[in-house]
């Protein structure tokens, strides 16, 4: 069992002067799920090497106890620290993807034709794709084999816009990303602002917000598993 775990290499909040980049519960919880369960788990990003963390997802009031095992793992963060390239990675090696969230993804892969063309794949061969809270970002331009959005008629989630709207930062991103899952003909639903909201249906698994990364990666372990 092999899963590939992409993070952005964006660090920048638009024009804000703040920094930003993945979220680290939603790269931690998954990590050890698929870690615990024996995969052999893959980091990649689009420009390789160290992602940006948003600085914000290390404040003591976001930590949860995947956070703390990984502040506590050497191993996990030399890992981290050297993440493949996009363009190095094959679909075919791999039983799933999964996409933690952060506001980077929103910047670049959300328009990184490499990673369009991977998860275009994995969703042509068959295989599983997890993305949570802005982590679906990274598949609003991926394609199925007719050149239609993997995303049309499906059921998703994401980091919501009244989510975005409460953390001030529905005029800083560059699209509002429930918004534009909807107009890509994805079929929107959302729990309570921050509760945990996982949506399964065929091979793409999304999670609403940080809480949703945990059954989110569940979901593809069961996934790959069944």
């Amino acid at each position: 069992m092999k899963i590939l775990i992409v993070l952005t290499s964006h660090d920048t909040l638009g024009n804000t002067g703040q920094k930003t980049g993945f979220w680290l519960e939603e790269f931690a919880a998954p990590y050890y799920i698929f870690i615990d369960a024996g995969a052999d788990v893959i980091l990649a990003s689009p420009a390789g090497g160290q992602p940006p963390l948003d600085p914000k997802s290390s404040e003591p009031d976001y930590q949860t106890e995947a956070t703390r095992r990984f502040d506590g793992d050497k191993a996990a963060q030399e890992k981290l620290a050297a993440t493949l390239p996009l363009k190095d990675i094959k679909a075919e090696d791999f039983d799933a993807i999964f996409y933690p969230g952060g506001h980077g993804p929103m910047w670049d892969l959300a328009t990184d034709e490499i990673n369009a063309k991977l998860a275009g794949e994995f969703y042509n061969r068959g295989k599983a794709i997890g993305a949570v809270c802005h982590g679906p970002a990274a598949l609003v331009k991926a394609k199925d084999k007719q050149g239609n959005s993997i995303l049309q008629g499906r059921s998703l989630t994401c980091f919501t816009n009244v989510e975005e709207t409460t953390v001030e930062l529905d005029k800083i991103v560059p699209f509002l990303l429930e918004t534009r899952l909807q107009e890509l003909g994805g079929i929107f639903s959302n729990a309570e602002a921050f509760s945990p909201h996982c949506v399964c249906d065929g091979q793409i698994v999304t999670g609403q917000n940080p809480p949703s990364s945990e059954p989110a990666a569940k979901a593809i372990l069961e996934m790959i598993q069944g």
